[in-house]
């Protein structure tokens, strides 16, 4: 007999690693859904193997806590055959039972300024998710990032020389959106899906081409940074350095993240207490109270007061905050420092001034 896929999931022994996927949910959840009555969960799904395993995971657990599951796929129209994935996997949400489902299409601005493509699509999809989430007033938002993802977060953090903020990798929770799936491998969701017979989309930008592979191959320069870490590097420091590589990943990241909270708490004490005035056209901040301040937490600060403003986060880099920072510790009259999306900071009469400016064509 053909059953529903939901009802489906409920039948014969329990497989572990299904069971291990509901508690996670179930964990992340119960603190948001505690108290509230029907409450709306979204998931965010791609149609991949993570996404639609969490898709499944939450139909059949968010119910049983007394609250309702849904769907956003977002379509970049970034790749050939994009709108054909998002609507196959809509299908796949609305017969996991999940409702409502939306399918939206996005804008991803990728002109100066936005950080890379693979940061503008991430903007564009945040803002979607978060402008549907807003409309249907959705608790949370799941997200289906992996173990996996947070050990190619971490490795491509270290590639690039990065910070505490980056190295500690994918959050478990910010602001609304939530990531139950950061301890299960991408071999379990995969495995999910196997078990529950759901078909999910292989994106082919996850792999890098047979003919690309070994050392006869051209450059990989045009293949995407994170596919050359999942599909090439990782497997390689597991082959020559012994299996774990991936969990060592994950940890180095969940304690980088300990400290970078201590860190961001502080920073946000003292761009609190250094602040002068803030208002519509900008932040203005006191020079002698960041420059009393240890480097580590002032440049934090900095980096939060940018934000505060609307600079692309995707595009704020070291380079600036340090030229924001010699505007504090080594001031001889230089001039503004611009900052991505038409911001600057000046130094005027023993005040940082961050502000948007109009450019001119």
């Amino acid at each position: 007999m053909n059953f529903p896929k939901l009802i489906r999931q409920t039948q014969g022994p329990l497989d572990p690693t299904v069971a291990k996927a509901r508690v996670a949910v179930r964990r992340m959840l119960e603190p948001v859904l505690r108290g509230k009555t029907e409450p709306l969960v979204l998931v965010a799904c791609s149609g991949g193997p993570d996404s639609l395993a969490l898709a499944a995971t939450a139909a059949f657990v968010v119910p049983r806590m007394g609250g309702r599951a849904g769907a956003v796929i977002v379509d970049h129209s970034l790749q050939e055959g994009s709108a054909q994935a998002a609507s196959g996997a809509g299908r796949e949400c609305e017969e996991l039972g999940l409702t409502p489902v939306r399918v939206v299409t996005t804008t991803v601005e990728s002109g100066p300024g936005s950080g890379g493509i693979e940061a503008a699509a991430r903007s564009a999809r945040y803002g979607s998710l978060r402008a549907q989430a807003e409309e249907l007033n959705a608790a949370a938002i799941l997200l289906g990032h992996t173990l996996d993802d947070q050990a190619e977060q971490v490795l491509l953090a270290l590639a690039r020389g990065s910070g505490t903020r980056s190295i500690a990798g994918i959050p478990d929770q910010r602001d609304m959106f939530y990531r139950p799936f950061l301890n299960l491998r991408r071999s379990e969701t995969v495995h999910i899906c196997t078990h529950l017979n759901l078909n999910a989309w292989l994106d082919p930008t996850n792999e890098v081409p047979h003919d690309r592979r070994g050392q006869e191959a051209t450059s990989l320069i045009d293949i995407p940074r994170r596919t050359i870490v999942r599909d090439v590097l990782l497997p390689a420091l597991e082959d020559h350095l012994g299996p774990g590589i991936s969990e060592a990943l994950a940890r180095t990241a969940q304690l980088a993240r300990d400290d970078d909270d201590a860190l961001s708490d502080l920073a946000h004490s003292l761009l609190n207490d250094a602040t002068v005035e803030t208002n519509d056209e900008g932040r203005q901040l006191d020079c002698k109270k960041l420059r009393s301040a240890h480097r580590a937490i002032r440049t934090r600060a900095l980096h939060l007061a940018c934000l505060s403003l609307g600079v692309p986060s995707g595009a704020l880099a070291r380079v600036h905050i340090a030229a924001l920072d010699e505007l504090l510790t080594n001031w001889h009259g230089q001039g503004p420092v611009d900052l991505p999306g038409g911001h600057r900071g000046r130094r005027q009469y023993g005040t940082l001034n961050l502000y948007r400016y109009e450019t001119t064509t």
